[in-house]
């Protein structure tokens, strides 16, 4: 490796679309880390037999589904962040980002993010377009910042109603100085319900744990990690009944046109939080077997049990029809070599992990959910 750009050539990728922090979700960002390069990105996720019918993650195909079929509206922190890029160099050749941030140096983390159709795709003149559907205008993807899935205010609100709850605080103080972006839960409901031509989405990727830390919660009663995974449950309980609820509604409301123009039933999924590694610079190639931790760094050992609360949740499959759980967790956890430059908990693009990511939920909400 030579130049911070070799990543890309490394990487497979044609171009990567987004200009956010360009070098550094690369991980060609750091010279002393060039040594990792070309390794990190010789893995690619490869299914099991039991997956049948899987489609080559092919970006034409891509982007046409996102426009017939409906985008995705992610939702999360930074680590959804480094999804959002990786699905801008995976989609590359047929998409432009915005903003451009390479035009300013200052930016806000909750600038919304969206990757739009690129007019000059060779792809065009294959696509079905709904009506209504702006090429310059109506997103494909969407990358909202909302580390805890509620504002500060609605947290507030769910913690001093919990059962057992006996104290009463003032709106933010259960909260530290760690910093958090967020919005109100119905501000991106409405958002992601958006009609034609401000939206086209069909399905909101969420995932959600690693800011739900005993410095972001200061104060959560009882105190400690076990106090923030009781908050967590209550709260995913309520967003899951709140998002299931909009998503009734919407279907009342629009099926008919979703039936004329084939756009799919929305839905939401959830993607089990990925964990970070411990000393994951001193690695350049991936565990064999999922390591167990030997320090207590931030919340990466109860990661599981945040997981674990989705997972038992939406197993109500009959409550929650439309809001499904993808443990797509374990290629990440055996690659402590993918990591960004700066950190251990983020992910460079192009070493497989968030590209699998995108590859298994194309497949699920395209293939398996319709079948």
């Amino acid at each position: 490796m030579t130049s911070q750009d070799d990543a890309i050539a490394f990487s497979g990728f044609a171009k990567c679309a987004s200009s956010r922090e360009y070098y550094w979700h690369l991980a060609s960002d750091t010279k002393e880390q060039w040594d990792r390069f070309p390794a990190a990105h010789n893995y690619d996720w490869v299914p099991s037999q039991e997956c049948k019918g899987m489609r080559p993650l092919d970006a034409g195909a891509f982007v046409k589904d996102l426009v017939e079929d409906g985008g995705w509206y992610l939702v999360g922190d930074s680590v959804t962040e480094n999804h959002f890029f990786s699905l801008s160099c995976i989609l590359g050749p047929h998409v432009i980002a915005t903003p451009t941030y390479n035009a300013n140096s200052w930016f806000d983390r909750a600038w919304i993010q969206n990757l739009y159709l690129d007019p000059s795709s060779p792809i065009i003149s294959s696509i079905k377009f709904p009506p209504g559907f702006n090429i310059t205008g109506t997103p494909l993807v969407t990358f909202r910042r909302i580390d805890v899935l509620f504002s500060k205010e609605e947290l507030v609100s769910i913690h001093r109603n919990m059962p057992g709850q006996n104290q009463s605080l003032p709106d933010y103080e259960l909260f530290g100085e760690e910093g958090v972006w967020s919005m109100p839960l119905n501000d991106y409901i409405q958002e992601f319900l958006a009609p034609l031509p401000q939206g086209n989405y069909a399905t909101m990727v969420v995932s959600t744990a690693g800011h739900w830390t005993t410095s972001t919660f200061s104060k959560a009663n009882p105190p400690g990690i076990s106090g923030i995974l009781h908050l967590f449950e209550e709260a995913m309980k309520q967003w899951a009944g709140e998002i299931q609820t909009a998503l009734w509604k919407d279907e009342r409301s629009s099926g008919s046109f979703r039936l004329m123009n084939s756009r799919k039933k929305r839905r939401a999924v959830i993607r089990a939080y990925l964990p970070g590694h411990e000393d994951c610079h001193n690695h350049r190639e991936p565990y064999k077997e999922i390591q167990s931790y030997s320090r207590n760094w931030y919340n990466w050992n109860e990661i599981k049990d945040f997981n674990g609360v989705w997972e038992r949740l939406l197993s109500a499959r009959e409550k929650y029809p439309d809001i499904h759980y993808l443990g797509i967790d374990r290629p990440g956890r055996l690659r402590p070599d993918a990591h960004a430059t700066g950190d251990c908990l983020h992910i460079m693009a192009g070493a497989g992990v968030l590209e699998g990511w995108s590859h298994y939920i194309w497949q699920y909400i395209t293939r398996e959910i319709s079948a």
